[in-house]
């Protein structure tokens, strides 16, 4: 009798929460910091307030109308550069101009009952609970003019494409549950071709954090593959939890896999620092430790390095809800390099050396927070700039590129994803909610020419 009483509370509660534009449960924790306190490289760590049902605060979606669009920093311009996609997530550049972007959305589901029906309502919300187009789409801008004029479906029946990258004549794909290489010659529009399986990937069900980063190797070598965790903190056991919250890395001679760096529990997003050989990646962190933690972050990513996660955060802050507390551990594990805020949600990441940006972001990250879902305020929404120009490492406080993806009445008109910069030296970001993919451009600015 009690256990039908508390599921009639839970659903008149779901009931109440499904109904209202806003999603926030009466205890939810809001934030005492700002987002630039715990931001930077030595971003301001709060005591955890742990929650036992996290603070909901989403965004709902309400996609742009004709003739709408974020807001540019000052001297840049904002424009359309393909619009009408279904979820577009990563943009690849190929060496001739054309734009491949990953038209994707999270795998179906096996967690059922309440908190599985939550979360499904709770991104439907935020305008990801669509199915997944699971294809890869070509756009092409033959005349550069900052507007693709064509668009071809490059592949399709995928599942849940994430990662692309090219390695001579081998187009890589990232789905969700392997990385599959693909014959490919410059101009193609389509490829056909079932590929050959290069390495499975854990995707064991719930699959939560379901994107696969892919970064070639500057040698051409190896992959790097970003794996997000199947949980929070481990909650779904730790069995579930093999080669995932990790950067992994796939020798292409032999495809033998092994785990590059890990305690990384989502990260997305990477690319290496243009000059060096360090490649870097963008990090969600954990919830439900408050609206003030833990923060996101940018790193370098490390050989044999571990981040934490799940016991520790932040070069060695115990998480108080994780058995056992593994506090040995924390002698070796590394401090991530760059706050991004906590609960931004950061996916996209390039480097903006070489482009077409201008001062001040002409030397530095360029990251695309995809927006808070459990946090009061709301955070995150926008493409950032962390300076690298002075040392060649962050410093600074994150600088705004693109804003206005939240309007006065909170609802979110679109959601910056991922990032890649055009033939011209423009920035593109995908934009999920609104179907579109938006250049950033600088007027007067051009792309120096290689060698110079």
């Amino acid at each position: 009798m009690l256990k039908h009483f508390r599921n009639l509370v839970i659903l008149l509660v779901i009931l109440v929460i499904a109904g209202v534009g806003y999603l926030y449960f009466l205890h939810g924790d809001t934030a005492r910091l700002t987002l630039d306190e715990t931001s930077g490289v030595e971003p301001k760590l709060s005591n955890v307030r742990p929650e036992r049902i996290p603070t909901i605060n989403v965004a709902e979606a309400d996609p742009w109308n004709e003739g709408e669009g974020p807001i540019a920093a000052e001297g840049l311009t904002v424009e359309r550069f393909a619009e009408g996609l279904d979820h577009p997530r990563t943009i690849y550049r190929l060496p001739n101009g054309d734009v491949l972007v990953a038209e994707t959305n999270s795998p179906p589901r096996d967690n059922k009952g309440v908190e599985g029906w939550i979360m499904r309502n709770l991104m439907s919300k935020a305008g990801a609970g669509s199915a997944s187009a699971n294809r890869i789409s070509l756009l092409r801008d033959s005349d550069k003019d900052g507007k693709a004029e064509e668009t071809f479906v490059f592949m399709e029946d995928l599942n849940s494409p994430f990662g692309i990258t090219l390695i001579g004549d081998l187009l890589y794909v990232a789905e969700t549950d392997a990385v599959y290489a693909y014959p490919y010659a410059e101009g193609d529009i389509k490829i056909t071709d079932q590929g050959r399986k290069v390495a499975n990937l854990n995707a064991k069900a719930p699959n939560n954090h379901w994107t696969r980063g892919l970064l070639a190797s500057e040698d051409g070598k190896f992959l790097y593959v970003s794996v997000g965790s199947n949980s929070n903190i481990g909650e779904n056991g730790m069995d579930t939890e093999k080669q995932r919250a990790a950067i992994l890395r796939v020798e292409l001679a032999t495809n033998k896999k092994s785990i590059y760096a890990d305690g990384l529990r989502n990260p997305v997003g990477m690319a290496y620092l243009p000059g060096t050989d360090k490649f870097y990646t963008v990090v969600n962190e954990r919830d439900m430790l408050g609206s003030d933690m833990v923060p996101d972050y940018l790193t370098e990513v490390r050989w044999a390095a571990h981040y934490g996660w799940p016991w520790h955060f932040w070069g060695g802050y115990v998480d108080p809800r994780v058995e056992p507390k593994n506090l040995d551990h924390r002698q070796y594990e590394r401090r991530p390099d760059y706050g991004l805020g906590a609960h931004t949600a950061p996916l996209g990441l390039a480097f903006s050396h070489g482009q077409a940006l201008g001062e001040p972001f002409h030397k530095g990250a360029v990251i695309a927070r995809h927006g808070s879902w459990n946090r009061k305020p709301l955070s995150g929404y926008d493409v950032v700039y962390v300076d690298f120009s002075l040392r060649g490492e962050p410093e600074g406080k994150p600088m705004t590129i693109l804003s206005g993806f939240v309007d006065e009445e909170e609802k979110a008109r679109g959601r910056p994803t991922m990032v890649e910069f055009d033939q011209t030296g423009a920035l593109l970001v995908s934009d999920d909610v609104g179907g579109i993919i938006w250049r950033v451009s600088r007027p007067g600015e051009t792309k120096p020419v290689a060698g110079e």
